[in-house]
């Protein structure tokens, strides 16, 4: 039985399945929307708020840090049915008195009166997905938006008044060359976004950019491309708190943090998935809901169910190798008191692998301060294959 020794932040991460059209890079669980969205948009809804329902005897009595509107493209969302949720959700949930409510965006599917009707639901911090300010390469992504766009989105996001927002970068595009990456980088930081996600595009399984592959930039190219635009981001005052994650001082995104951090997280809608700690049984649970948005609303119409969607307990060994996976991205490391926090396992279990890790300079052990080295980050993949049987 695992031993819980404090109490474990809980998340709400809410997926939105639709957007305008499906990327050639996305392998996430999206769907073209059709044109009777609107319609639709209000039976998922109602099943969002059925489902949390039906979840709630599991987190009976735990406030909710932070949620994350993901997708798809959540901005498709009308205001109306998002403020509609966001009452629901107040009147299901306890919100912490700091939460942060994230909603992904599209910059070619908002206005400045969407921003403003968003905000006034609630929503306090944006993602909005930029990738590039380059016309040839955001065309080569299959986004909807053009540079103009991007740039009128993150205007109007600031004039609704989001000053706490995240725009993704990728770098390494179709024929990108490295003063190319930086010159997107650049004029990014000019907006002065809070947070930064930046990160490498790879071609994911099932997508059709997999089946047909683009002229990518090469390994030492890419390579050369993301220490040079971490360099930039380190001058312009942005702290690498995570792998792809860029901040200005404070502004981390609570969200990601708690996933990072191997907390709590309760997933509603459409393929999502979620991670519930039991402390009173010693129990870990990962869920998942049906993938397609049909089959989400079948299931969520069904009669009331203790347990909606696939639920699965969580195993010590995956315990231990689920928490690396996620802590090992922290660039500053963390409290190696974390790991019996989150897990309810015993430090002693990952002890010797530690010892061996330290040994062979992939890890720092600073008193009870677990960070990584230079050549840990490098090989931070095979890294985390060290814990994949720690028994």
């Amino acid at each position: 039985m695992l031993q819980f020794t404090q109490a474990i932040p809980l998340s709400l991460y809410i997926h939105y399945p639709w957007c305008v059209q499906k990327c050639p890079y996305c392998d996430f669980n999206s769907h073209q929307a059709k044109q009777d969205l609107a319609q639709q948009e209000q039976a998922y809804l109602n099943a969002l708020v059925r489902q949390c329902e039906q979840m709630l005897p599991w987190i009976w009595g735990r406030p909710i840090h932070s949620i994350f509107f993901g997708g798809g493209t959540p901005s498709l969302m009308s205001v109306e049915g998002l403020d509609w949720l966001m009452s629901q959700l107040r009147a299901l949930l306890g919100f912490a008195p700091e939460i942060e409510i994230t909603l992904e965006a599209n910059p070619g599917t908002v206005d400045e009166a969407k921003f403003i009707g968003f905000r006034q639901a609630g929503i306090n911090r944006l993602s909005m997905g930029i990738q590039s300010f380059n016309p040839q390469h955001l065309n080569a992504l299959g986004r909807i938006h053009d540079d103009n766009q991007a740039w009128s989105a993150i205007e109007k996001a600031k004039q609704a008044g989001f000053g706490n927002f995240n725009c993704d970068l990728m770098f390494a595009l179709p024929n990108q060359t490295l003063e190319q990456a930086l010159d997107d980088l650049t004029r990014l930081i000019s907006a002065q976004p809070s947070h930064i996600s930046h990160y490498q595009l790879t071609l994911e399984p099932n997508t059709p950019f997999y089946r047909q592959p683009p002229r990518l930039p090469d390994e030492d190219l890419a390579w050369e491309m993301q220490l040079a635009c971490q360099a930039v981001l380190k001058q312009a005052g942005y702290q690498h708190y995570e792998v792809s994650a860029f901040s200005q001082t404070g502004r981390q995104a609570h969200h990601n943090l708690n996933y990072w951090q191997f907390g709590d997280y309760l997933g509603l809608g459409a393929g999502a998935h979620g991670k519930i700690s039991l402390p009173q049984t010693g129990e870990v649970w990962r869920t998942q809901m049906p993938a397609s948005p049909g089959s989400y609303l079948q299931t969520m119409q069904q009669a009331d169910r203790s347990r909606p969607g696939r639920w699965q307990q969580v195993g010590a060994d995956d315990l231990v190798f689920e928490f690396m996976l996620n802590a090992l991205r922290l660039q500053q490391g963390f409290e190696l008191d974390l790991f019996s926090a989150r897990t309810g396992l015993s430090l002693d279990r990952i002890q010797p692998i530690l010892a061996r890790l330290q040994q062979e300079g992939w890890i720092l052990l600073s008193g009870d301060w677990l960070k990584l080295t230079p050549q840990g980050q490098t090989y931070l993949n095979s890294l985390i294959e060290q814990f994949l049987d720690p028994s």
